[in-house]
C-alpha cells in the first residue's frame, strides 16, 4: 500500500494541536484544569535555568497564561497529584502514570549498580538501610541532611558523597519519591508514605508488554506521527528495538499505517500514524495567531532534528558554548506565531532592577519585523512580566538584529 501524504502545513497544525499549542492560551490554570494540561502534554520536564522564568513555569505559562508557580507546587506537593522522576530528563508526571514507570525503575537500578559495582561496593550498599532508618524515623531529607562529612567519590555519580548517592539510587529504584523541592534542591520520603499502596505494589505493575504498548500508545498520541526512534525517545522508557517491534506488530494488525511527513524543506520523511491521519480534525485548526514566547526545553522543540524538519528552525543551547564562539545567545527563548517559529529573542529579567531586559532578537529567515509584529511582541513581553517577577520592560540599543 502507499502510504499517504501529509503536507507541511497540515503536519505542523496537527503537531501543534498534540502538543497544545493551537488555542488561545487561555483559560483556568491550577488545580484539575493545570493537571488535565500536563496529562495531555503527559509529563513537564523540570529544570532550574531562571533567566526569565524556569522551563517548566514558562512550558506551562505557554498554554495558560493564568498560570502560575504556585499552581504546579500545590498540585505536586501538597495535592500530590503528580510525581517525580526521568523521562528524557527530570520531570513531573501525573501520579496515575506511576505504574507505568516501574520497568523504568527497575531497569535504572540495575543500569545504575553496573555503573558503580568496582566503586566501593560494600560501603556504598551500606547506605541504603542507613538513610533509609533516618527518612523513617525524621521524615522527608534532602541531600543536605545526610552524608555530612563524608568524603566524596572518586569514580561515583558527579563526585557525589555515598549518601547522597545512595538516596538517588533509592530514588530511581523506586524505595523513595521525591516529595517536592526547596529552591531546587530535592527532598525525598519513604515511597511507602507518599505513594498509594494500589500504584506502588511491583507485583501488580503492568509487564513489560503492557508497559511497552502504553509507552508508544501514549507517545504516538502526542506526537501524531512519529519515527519508531521518535516514539522510543519520547518517554525515554523504551529501545529502539523495543519500540520498532511494537511498530511493525501494530502495522500488521491494521493499527498503525506507514505516511510520508513533508518537511519544511519540501522534502518527504517516513513515519507512521494512526489511520486516518489524513482526516485528522486539527488540520481545519488554523493555530491562534498570538504571538508566544517558548522555553528552549518546550515539549514542541525537544527534538531539535524534528524542529528543524518540521519548522526549518535550527536551534540549538548555548549556555555551554564560550560567549565569544555563540551564534545567538546564553539562554535564547523560540519566539512561535500561528504555525510558524518567527524568531529568536535573548532577554533576561534583572530582578534587582525590576525589569525585564530584550537583549537581541533575530527574526527568521523570511520574517518581516514590522509595527504589528512589534505590538504583538510587546503584548507578549506585558504578559510575560508577571510570571519573571518583573514590572518593566526595556530594550537595549541595537537590541533587533
Amino acid at each position: 500500500m502507499t502510504p499517504v501524504t501529509l503536507g507541511n502545513r497540515e503536519a505542523r497544525r496537527i503537531f501543534l494541536h498534540r502538543h497544545l499549542l493551537s488555542d488561545t492560551p487561555q483559560g483556568p490554570a491550577h488545580g484539575a484544569a493545570l493537571l488535565q494540561v500536563i496529562t495531555g502534554l503527559g509529563f513537564v520536564q523540570l529544570d532550574s535555568i531562571n533567566t526569565v522564568a524556569r522551563a517548566h513555569d514558562l512550558i506551562l505559562f505557554s498554554r495558560r497564561q493564568r498560570y502560575r508557580p504556585e499552581a504546579l507546587k500545590t498540585l505536586y506537593e501538597r495535592d500530590r497529584a503528580l510525581f517525580e522522576h526521568w523521562t528524557h530528563d527530570a520531570s513531573v508526571i501525573p501520579m496515575e502514570y506511576y505504574p507505568y514507570w516501574e520497568m523504568r525503575r527497575q531497569r535504572d537500578a540495575a543500569r545504575l549498580r553496573s555503573r558503580y559495582q568496582n566503586w566501593q561496593r560494600h560501603d556504598f550498599e551500606s547506605r541504603f538501610q542507613t538513610v533509609l532508618e533516618q527518612i523513617r524515623e525524621r521524615g522527608p531529607v534532602s541531600s543536605s541532611d545526610v552524608g555530612k562529612g563524608e568524603p566524596r567519590s572518586k569514580g561515583g555519580w558527579w563526585d557525589w558523597h555515598p549518601s547522597k548517592t545512595a538516596l538517588e539510587y533509592l530514588w530511581r529504584a523506586g524505595a523513595l519519591c521525591v516529595v517536592g523541592r526547596d529552591g531546587f534542591q530535592k527532598r525525598y520520603d519513604l515511597t511507602e508514605r507518599v505513594i498509594d499502596a494500589t500504584l506502588c505494589d511491583p507485583i501488580s505493575a503492568p509487564d513489560a508488554i503492557r508497559t511497552i504498548d502504553w509507552c508508544c500508545s501514549g507517545a504516538l498520541d502526542r506526537l501524531g506521527f512519529a519515527t519508531h526512534t521518535e516514539i522510543a525517545a519520547f518517554w525515554a522508557h523504551l529501545t529502539p528495538a523495543e519500540a520498532k517491534a511494537w511498530v511493525e506488530q501494530e502495522c500488521a494488525e491494521g493499527r498503525l499505517e506507514p505516511v510520508n511527513i513533508i518537511g519544511a524543506d519540501g522534502t518527504a520523511r517516513g513515519a507512521y500514524a494512526r489511520p486516518g491521519l489524513l482526516n485528522d480534525p486539527a488540520i481545519n485548526i488554523a493555530p491562534s495567531p498570538r504571538l508566544r514566547v517558548l522555553s528552549p526545553f518546550d515539549p514542541a522543540l525537544r527534538d531539535r532534528n524534528r524542529a528543524e524538519r518540521l519548522f526549518g528552525f535550527s536551534y540549538r543551547v548555548e549556555m555551554f558554548v564560550p560567549a565569544a564562539k555563540r551564534s545567538y545567545g546564553y539562554y535564547v527563548f523560540p519566539v512561535l506565531q500561528g504555525d510558524r517559529i518567527i524568531a529568536r529573542v535573548d532577554m533576561k529579567a534583572f530582578r534587582d532592577r525590576d525589569t525585564l531586559v530584550v537583549q537581541a532578537l533575530w527574526p527568521e529567515p523570511g520574517v518581516h519585523w514590522g509595527k504589528g509584529r512589534q505590538s504583538a511582541f510587546e503584548a507578549e513581553l506585558f504578559r510575560l512580566r508577571r510570571l519573571a517577577g518583573v514590572s518593566n520592560i526595556a530594550f537595549e540599543n541595537g537590541w533587533l538584529r
